[in-house]
C-alpha cells in the first residue's frame, strides 16, 4: 500500500471515530439521570426496550439515530429526535419498530420528532413492513406547536397514516407504556392491536388537570385513563400487561402468528462475501473531497466474490453500470466513477462529472433493471453534469432529464449510498432523497450541497463584496481573506453529513462496512411490497 492509502486511511478512520463518539451521546438520550429516574419507575428505557424485542443476535439497522443533533438548543436539544427507530425482527420476522424516548422532554414530540415518526411511517407504508409502537410521550412540545400542529407533514399526518396503513392491511401493534394524551391517544387506538401497562400506562384526551379546569370533575389520572379502565370499562385497549417485559412478550407472541407475506419476489442466491478486503475502503476514499479515486475498488470491496458484471463498459465511462450481488440479492449498480477517464475519442472526462454519454448509459440501464425486477443501488459520488459550449450543444439538458425520468418513474426499489460528494442535479440524478429511495444513508466522508464549500463560498463573497463596495466600503486582502473564512465555515457546516442527517435528508450515516447489512435488510424489507405497475417513463424528447 502507497502512503497515500496510509493518510487516507487514518483520515477516514477518525472520521468513524467521530462518528461513534457522536451516536454513543446520542444513545444516552436525556442523560443518564433522566434513565436513572425512569429505571426507578419501574421502566426500561427506549432502546431497552427496542433490544429486548428485537431477536437476540439478528441484523438491524436504526433510522434517524442523529436526527436533531445541535436542532433546540435554545430549549435543551432532541436527543434522536426523541424516538428511536430501527428495523429488524420480532420472532424471525421482519419489523419496524417506534419508541417513544421518555428521557427526552418526557417523549414529547418537537418538529423533527414529527419528521422521524413520519419517515418510520413511509417505510412501513411503501415496504408494507409490519410497524410496532412503543408509546412514552407527553405529546406536543407545546413552545414549538406551531412548527408541529397544522400542516401536512405534522403530527396529525401520524393518524392519516395509521387509516391508510390499516387499509392496505399492514400490520400495526402499539403497547402505551407510559403517558398516551391528547392527540396523541389516538395512535394505538388506530393500530390493529392496543396493549397497555398497569400503572405506568395512562390514555386520555386529556389529564386530570385539564378535566379539573374544564369541566370541574375531580378524578386522578389512573381511574380516569388507567390499564384497569381501558381494558375493562372502555375497552380501548386489548391487552393489559403488568410491566415493561409482559408487554413486550406480549407482543412476540401477536407477531409470531402473524402469516406469511406475498412477495416482489427479487432474485436471492447464496450470499457470500466480497474477496477483495472491505476495510480497504478506508484507504481508497481520498481524504479530500476533490481528489480522484478508482469506484470499481469500491464496488469490489462491497458485492458478492468482488464481482460485477458491468454494462456498456466502454461508454459513459464517468457512470459504471452494472449486475452484481449483494448479500446474495441481485442489484443494478449505478456509481459514478472519480477517475479521470480518457474516451474512445481522446477525449478526456472528469472522474464524478455526468455527461451526455453516461446520464444516456444511466437512463438504458435504469429502465433494464426494471424490466428485469432488480433493485437499484446509487453510489454517489458526483459534482454535477458537465458545462460549456460543448455539452449544451450536444443537449446536456436532455440527457440528464432523461435520466432524472428514469430514477423518477422507476418501480423497482432503490437505495443510495452517499459516498462522497453529492452536489447539485447530482443529487437529484442519481437518485438523492428527493427521488424517493427506499434507504438513503452516508459515509463519514459525505458531502451534500448545491456546491462545494469552496466554490459556493467563492460567489457568495462575490455577492458580499459587491453589496459593500456599493455602500463605498473597500475590502483589503486582508479583511476579503477573513470574510472568505468565515464564509467558507458556515456553508461547510451545512454541507457535513451531520447537518444532512440532523434534518432527515439521510437515514444515517453508516460505517462503509456496514454498507451490505444497510442494502440487505433494505432489499428484504421491499420484498414485502409486490410491484404493482410497470415501468412508464411517460413523453420524452428522444
Amino acid at each position: 500500500m502507497d502512503i497515500n492509502f496510509n493518510k487516507n486511511e487514518d483520515y477516514n478512520k477518525l472520521l468513524l471515530s467521530e462518528l461513534k463518539s457522536r451516536l454513543l451521546k446520542v444513545h444516552l438520550g436525556g442523560g443518564k439521570s433522566k434513565i436513572d429516574k425512569l429505571h426507578g419507575k419501574g421502566k426500561m428505557t427506549a432502546r431497552e426496550r427496542i433490544a429486548y424485542l428485537l431477536d437476540d443476535h439478528s441484523p438491524s439497522i436504526e433510522i434517524g439515530a442523529l436526527a436533531g443533533e445541535d436542532m433546540y438548543t435554545e430549549h435543551g436539544g432532541c436527543p434522536s429526535g426523541g424516538v428511536v427507530v430501527k428495523i429488524g425482527y420480532v420472532k424471525s420476522k421482519q419489523c419496524i419498530v417506534v419508541a417513544n424516548d421518555a428521557t427526552v422532554k418526557a417523549g414529547a414530540w418537537f418538529p423533527i420528532t414529527a419528521k422521524k415518526n413520519l419517515r418510520a411511517q413511509e417505510i412501513a407504508i411503501e415496504n408494507k413492513l409490519p410497524i410496532i409502537y412503543l408509546v412514552d410521550s407527553a405529546g406536543v412540545y407545546l413552545p414549538l406547536q406551531d412548527e408541529i400542529f397544522p400542516d401536512k407533514e405534522h403530527f396529525g399526518r401520524v393518524f392519516r397514516n395509521n387509516a391508510i396503513m390499516s387499509s392496505m392491511g399492514i400490520t400495526q401493534i402499539a403497547a402505551v407504556m407510559g403517558s398516551c394524551v391528547a392527540g396523541g391517544a389516538y395512535l394505538p387506538i388506530m393500530s390493529d392491536e392496543a396493549l397497555i401497562v398497569d400503572k405506568t400506562g395512562s390514555i386520555f384526551l386529556a389529564g386530570s388537570y385539564l378535566v379539573k379546569a374544564a369541566i370541574g370533575e375531580t378524578i386522578d389520572n389512573e381511574t380516569l385513563g388507567g390499564a384497569t379502565t381501558h381494558c375493562e370499562i372502555s375497552g380501548v385497549t386489548d391487552y393489559k400487561a403488568k410491566n415493561d417485559k409482559h408487554a413486550l412478550n406480549t407482543i412476540k407472541n401477536i407477531v409470531d402468528k402473524i402469516g406469511d407475506y406475498d412477495k416482489a419476489g427479487f432474485n436471492r442466491a447464496e450470499p457470500n462475501k466480497p474477496k477483495d478486503n472491505p476495510e480497504e475502503i478506508y484507504g481508497i476514499i481520498p481524504k479530500s473531497r476533490t481528489d480522484q479515486y478508482d469506484m470499481y475498488e469500491v464496488i469490489k470491496r462491497l458485492v458478492d466474490h468482488s464481482e460485477l458484471e458491468e454494462y456498456k463498459a466502454g461508454y459513459g465511462q464517468t457512470i459504471i453500470t452494472g449486475y452484481a450481488r449483494i448479500d446474495g440479492w441481485a442489484v443494478g449498480i449505478v456509481a459514478n466513477q472519480r477517475k479521470l477517464v480518457k474516451t474512445k475519442k481522446g477525449e478526456m472526462q472528469f472522474g464524478g462529472v455526468i455527461y451526455n454519454d453516461s446520464a444516456d448509459k444511466a437512463t438504458r440501464f435504469i429502465a433494464n433493471c426494471n424490466q428485469k425486477k432488480i433493485p437499484l443501488v446509487f453510489l454517489q459520488d458526483v459534482t454535477g453534469f458537465m458545462v460549456g459550449s460543448k455539452s449544451e450543444h450536444n443537449g446536456i439538458i436532455k440527457d440528464g432529464a432523461k435520466m432524472v425520468n428514469a430514477v423518477s418513474n422507476s418501480v423497482v426499489p432503490k437505495f443510495t449510498i452517499i459516498v462522497g460528494n453529492s452536489y447539485g442535479a447530482g443529487n437529484y440524478a442519481m437518485c438523492g432523497k428527493a427521488y424517493d429511495p427506499r434507504l438513503i444513508v452516508s459515509w463519514p466522508s459525505a458531502e451534500l450541497a448545491v456546491m462545494s464549500g469552496n466554490s459556493a463560498a467563492k460567489v457568495l463573497l462575490q455577492i458580499e463584496k459587491a453589496s459593500l463596495e456599493s455602500q463605498g466600503e473597500k475590502l483589503t486582502p486582508k479583511k476579503e481573506e477573513e470574510l472568505f473564512g468565515q464564509i467558507k465555515a458556515r456553508y461547510d457546516k451545512q454541507i457535513s453529513p451531520y447537518y444532512a442527517a440532523a434534518h432527515i435528508w439521510t437515514d444515517a450515516i453508516i460505517d462503509p462496512l456496514d454498507t451490505r447489512t444497510w442494502l440487505s435488510i433494505g432489499i428484504e424489507a421491499a420484498n414485502h411490497a409486490p410491484i404493482d405497475k410497470p415501468f412508464n417513463m411517460g413523453v420524452l424528447q428522444v
